[in-house]
């Protein structure tokens, strides 16, 4: 019998869960801050969904199997498609932009390591129905406002914009045809990656001639939007392809993240559908894999679901993000399970703990108490255990005064309530909590 997780689960004890918890509960306060409505899909797809956006190779990377109907299904790896197809069923019937969000569990069977599992959740917002640049600039702020909602700034965090339309009027320019731009983008994406003769190989190997080599790698050293721009100024339509990177960069200025972003054509993101802006968003160091990734992917929806709508969007993982916080020591505290735990001296005294632990239930307050007979040290033991942060002890001569007393467990203070009064009171102490 298989007594552990399968590689690459995970399994979410209590404080596991509740960090997960705070992450979505920051992704979806930042998203809806933007006006994005939140959606899902079905976790299980039709097969065809993904071969028809990626080709038949990503199969290997895929939990699939054929169910008892006898079809071809995956368990989804990604979210767009099934975006796609719910965007195209109502698509006459949506208030354009579209401004959606998820997070969806994703499931892809690859090589483990630091940052990448086999499962993960992950942020997707996307943004249909917009071509112009505020668009691309509003899904970037979304990205970036999330990092800030967990306390990480500009030191800690660092998004590298690129634009496919610009990197493709430099390579063209610099005598690249159409049959070697793939490879050319390759090259350009790998650069960090692979050292510079092997790269070369590639693209002599593509026919490249050494001139347009060399341009290659200079087009791929160039750094902030005055650079691109000066490159593309000497270029067949590099006025053109310079506009809507400008638009982007103009906009995040006025936004004041100017600090969060770096011009850096090396980010091409390895998906082909890609139509212009791209982006990554890394931890200064780049210690880590990417945090998040996305672009502009105006015929996607168009090949997958014929509707013809501009798009831009990103997905954010829990498994990266969880390891900057915990590299940044910005990971919450455990939380308290319960506001309030209840301790009765006496046997006698059940009755009275019953009725005033229900009572603070109605009012919303999360309450314990002991379930046997047993002494208050040992009650109140139980109450540190569960971080409680106040204990209420009911006894006899409490009883007779018609008082409880009530027990501050973090200022280790103590005060006799009046018992028609302690909901009121506990309630105005944990006001904030």
């Amino acid at each position: 019998m298989q007594t552990k997780a399968l590689p690459g689960f995970r399994e979410f004890y209590p404080p596991d869960l509740a960090l997960r918890s705070y992450i979505f509960r920051t992704w979806r306060a930042v998203a809806t801050r933007y006006g994005f409505e939140e959606y899902d899909g079905p976790p299980l797809e039709p097969l065809e969904l993904y071969t028809a956006k990626s080709g038949d190779e990503i199969v290997g990377q895929l939990y699939n199997f054929i169910d008892k109907g006898g079809r071809e299904v995956a368990l989804r790896p990604e979210m767009t498609p099934t975006l796609a197809r719910m965007v195209a069923a109502r698509a006459n019937g949506l208030k354009k932009p579209i401004r959606w969000f998820s997070i969806p569990q994703l499931f892809r069977y690859e090589r483990q390591q630091r940052g990448r599992l086999r499962e993960h959740f992950q942020l997707n917002c996307d943004l249909i129905g917009e071509p112009g640049p505020l668009g691309d600039a509003e899904v970037i702020a979304l990205a970036v406002d999330v990092m800030r909602a967990f306390r990480l700034g500009p030191k800690d965090v660092r998004v590298r914009v690129s634009d496919r339309r610009v990197l493709r009027t430099l390579l063209v320019g610099a005598g690249v045809t159409e049959a070697q731009l793939d490879t050319a983008y390759g090259a350009v994406d790998k650069i960090e990656r692979i050292d510079r003769p092997a790269l070369a190989a590639q693209l002599e190997a593509a026919r490249l001639a050494s001139t347009a080599i060399d341009r290659v790698f200079e087009i791929a050293a160039l750094r902030g939007l005055a650079q691109v721009e000066q490159a593309l100024a000497g270029v067949p339509g590099g006025e053109a392809a310079a506009a809507p990177l400008r638009g982007l960069v103009q906009a995040l200025e006025a936004m004041g993240l100017t600090d969060f972003i770096e011009v850096d054509l090396t980010i091409v993101r390895g998906l082909a559908y890609y139509t212009g802006t791209v982006f990554e968003l890394f931890d200064a160091g780049r210690s880590l894999r990417a945090i998040c990734g996305g672009g502009r992917y105006d015929s996607l929806l168009q090949a997958l679901a014929g509707v013809d709508l501009p798009a831009q969007g990103f997905g954010m993982g829990d498994v990266v993000l969880t390891e900057l916080l915990r590299d940044r020591g910005l990971l919450p505290e455990t939380p308290s399970s319960i506001d309030a735990f209840l301790a009765g001296v006496t046997e006698d005294d059940l009755p009275h703990v019953l009725a005033l632990a229900h009572d603070l239930r109605d009012a919303g307050l999360r309450v314990e108490y002991a379930l046997n007979v047993q002494a208050v040290g040992r009650q109140l033991k139980l109450a540190d255990a569960r971080n409680a942060r106040l204990a209420v002890v009911i006894g006899p001569d409490d009883r007779a005064r018609g008082e409880v007393m009530v027990k501050d467990l973090t200022s280790k203070s103590q005060r006799a309530v009046p018992r028609q009064d302690v909901v009121v009171d506990l309630l105005a102490s944990l006001d904030g909590r």
